[in-house]
Order: structure tokens, then sequence, then C-alpha cells
């Protein structure tokens, strides 16, 4: 991890649980988490219920969690410690992508499909350690407003080059297995960011209209409605690209537009 990121955590290592019902993933996950700087595994569990007994004991700063596991699955617990305040960082370790969206609705820090290796790790636990301490937060703000003030700017790496999305760039974001791509103007790329991470970073000129998708509200060309009366936006990119929107989202979506 970066020594950025270990300073958040006041020199102290980060506190890791495992909980995965296969001895050797738990195996394979320590090793890989004891070759790590500034981590500590104190504890491992082999079901959710496990798991759930060990937080009640001690203060972890992350938890590493199996998606299907016999009795309470991953998400099930995940969606448990996220109702309390202060819940330690969640990354979900699992074989399968195709729980992402899920996850990344519980606010999942990363998701990490398996068979992972320790540069992958250590990308999760920077994002752990980058974490404000309270957690990120679930928002829909009002169109044009800006959280901590300036213009946001994101760093996408695409092949041997980098480059820099500000916001007004930035049409719509789509969740990805664990990234997310970023719709530009004229392009549409992947970025190592995920869903909830954005949502926390971005000013409230975005919405998130649908739980896969974040929407610019300045970027929007229309609002389209079918014969069933579901609700999309157009957006004003040079491929039109569509977003859903959600029947629960569709009064905000209109009122933040002043429809």
């Amino acid at each position: 991890m970066s020594d950025t990121a270990n300073g958040v955590r006041a020199g102290r290592p980060l506190r890791c649980l495992i909980v995965d019902d296969e001895a050797p993933a738990r195996d394979e996950l320590r090793f890989l988490l004891d070759a790590i700087p500034h981590t500590q595994v104190i504890g491992a569990a082999a079901t959710a219920e496990e798991a759930e007994m060990l937080l009640r004991a001690v203060e972890y700063d992350v938890v590493f969690l199996d998606i299907r596991m016999p009795g309470m699955g991953g998400l099930d617990l995940a969606a448990r410690l996220t109702t309390e305040p202060d819940h330690p960082a969640i990354v979900f370790t699992t074989a399968y992508p195709d729980h992402a969206v899920d996850a990344f609705e519980l606010s999942a820090v990363d998701y990490l499909l398996k068979p992972f290796d320790e540069e992958r790790l250590s990308q999760a636990l920077d994002r752990v350690a980058a974490r404000p301490a309270e957690g990120p937060q679930p928002r829909v703000g009002s169109a044009g407003a800006d959280r901590g003030g300036g213009q946001r700017r994101l760093t996408v790496r695409i092949g041997d080059r980098t480059i820099f999305v500000s916001e007004d760039d930035l049409v719509a974001v789509s969740a990805a297995r664990g990234y997310c791509y970023l719709t530009l103007s004229g392009e549409r790329v992947l970025a190592g960011y995920n869903l909830a991470e954005l949502e926390e970073r971005l000013s409230s000129r975005f919405i998130r209209p649908h739980r896969s998708h974040l929407a610019n509200l300045d970027r929007v060309a229309e609002i389209r409605s079918d014969y069933r009366g579901a609700l999309t936006m157009i957006m004003d990119d040079a491929a039109s690209t569509v977003i859903p929107i959600s029947r629960r989202m569709g009064p905000e979506v209109r009122k933040q537009l002043g429809l």
C-alpha cells in the first residue's frame, strides 16, 4: 500500500477479518495479507454467523467477505453491517462476477474476483485505507451544487497513457464487475473505480437514477417514457447513451431536472 494510504490509519495496521467457507481460500488470503505491510489478520471465519460473533468482539477495519456460503450469504451479512455506524470496510472476494452491482449497492469498497494476486489485493487495501472513517454515505444532490468546492477531476489509466477527466466531460458512469465504464463525450473507457466510490467523490451534479448508473444532470438531453411508463435518460454524448431510471428514482429525477 502507498505511504499516504497508510497514514490515514495513524501508523497502526489495518485490522482484517477473513470470511470464507473454504479453508484453502482463507489460507491463501491470509498468506497474501501477511506479505503486505501495515495489515494484520486478527480473525477468520468459515460462516457469516461466526463472522458476526467476531465482529461483536473485535473492532475491524476491513472484512474480506465471500459471497456464496452455507447459511447466511456474504451479501446478507454486508447488508446487516451497513446498518451499523462506523462499520468496517467491506471487500468482497468471490469467483462470481455477477453480484458486483449488488455488492456496490451495499457500499463495498472493492470487489475482488478469484484468483487475485498481491498487487490487486494491495489496490483494495489502498482503497480501504483512504476510506473516510464514517464510510461512504449515499446521497442525491441538486443540479449544479458542489461538495467541497471546485470541480472534481478523475485520473484514468488507458494502456500506457493517463488521462484526466473533468466533471464537464463526464457524461455518465455505469457499473462493470467491480469497475466502472465512464461515458465521455466521444468515447467510453473502463476505469478502476467502483460506483459507490465515484458517487461519493463526484459533486452533486451527478445523480444515481438507477442502481447501476450515475448521470451528469448537466448532460441530459431528454427524458423518454415508453408505453409502460418506464423512464429513460438520453444523454448528450455522441452515442446518445440511454440511462434507465428506476421507478423509485423517477420523482427525484423529475424534481432535479425541474420537470
